[in-house]
């Protein structure tokens, strides 16, 4: 695990960096949104989205300075999806990761727009980088699909529809594959993107991968709000449960939640077994996800 801490460590001083340094040097007329957008976006967090960009594109010997755009964007598309799922309109929560939520620590008009703003400016991103147009084209079209009606967006609207109900493990999947799914399967898949001359065989595992921990993400996420210390995971413990939020709990019971949990787990690894790469840092990354206490 040590590698994995190192590694994590790394990506995330990078990641943290290379934000500041954007807004040090793009000044925003407004300078109230521009802190908002800031706050949001540097509040900690586990970075998993951009370190997926990073580990798998390493691991494709893709350069990190190729890396840095798609691990950003992602992030930016994962803040604004956080501002706006705890608006009162959404989850209305009040915290995130231990501090106040944008709307609490600002307002809620200047909330959604530092949400707007962080939005567009994951693909002002992309579409600035050096890498050559072909790719860029690949990397705005997989984040725009992965964030909008065919993906995440999609899977918060059937989110709120599934709220006081009992829905199908079949529609709880597709519910979570798309709200917390998508993001996690498309870090993987621009990083891929990006390398030379890829098997698509390989791009099917890493697909398969990636599926798998984006549901096994959410999986976890729900037995926390179940089991989590609030003041570790960052949020009101039982916060799911208050809201009447459809769960995997809730649905296969807890303890049927861990057992779909460890299944998984075994298909991520099995995936990754598939691949010939050095996949150390993936497999470690998967056993993080499902043994975190945050």
């Amino acid at each position: 695990m040590n590698q994995l801490v190192q590694q994590q460590k790394h990506y995330h001083q990078r990641l943290d960096g290379l934000l500041q340094q954007y807004f040090s040097q793009h000044v925003s007329p407004a300078a109230r949104l521009s802190e908002a957008m800031q706050y949001a976006l540097l509040n900690g967090g586990k970075r998993t989205r951009p370190f997926l960009v990073y580990a798998t594109g390493e691991m494709l010997n893709v350069p990190l300075t190729s890396l840095d755009a798609p691990a950003i964007a992602v992030e930016c598309i994962h803040a604004y999806s956080l501002i706006h799922d705890d608006l009162p309109a959404m989850d209305d929560d009040e915290l995130r990761r231990g501090n106040p939520t944008c709307h609490i620590a600002f307002d809620e008009a200047t909330a959604i727009l530092a949400g707007d703003a962080l939005q567009t400016l994951a693909f002002d991103i992309l579409s600035s980088t050096q890498n050559e147009p072909s790719k860029q084209l690949a990397l705005i079209n997989l984040l725009s699909r992965a964030s909008g009606h065919f993906g995440m967006c999609a899977g918060q609207s059937l989110d709120l529809l599934a709220t006081d109900k009992v829905i199908a493990q079949s529609d709880l999947q597709q519910l979570h594959s798309l709200k917390t799914g998508a993001l996690i399967k498309v870090s993987v898949s621009m990083a891929a993107t990006l390398a030379e001359n890829i098997d698509p065989v390989v791009l099917q595992h890493l697909d398969n991968f990636s599926a798998a921990l984006g549901l096994a993400f959410q999986v976890k996420d729900d037995i926390l709000d179940i089991e989590g210390d609030s003041e570790v995971i960052g949020k009101p413990q039982g916060s799911d449960l208050a809201h009447n939020k459809s769960t995997y709990p809730s649905l296969l019971g807890l303890q049927g939640a861990k057992t779909y949990l460890q299944q998984l787990h075994q298909q991520a690894l099995h995936a990754l077994d598939a691949l010939p790469y050095n996949t150390t840092l993936l497999r470690e990354f998967s056993d993080f996800v499902v043994n975190r206490h945050y």
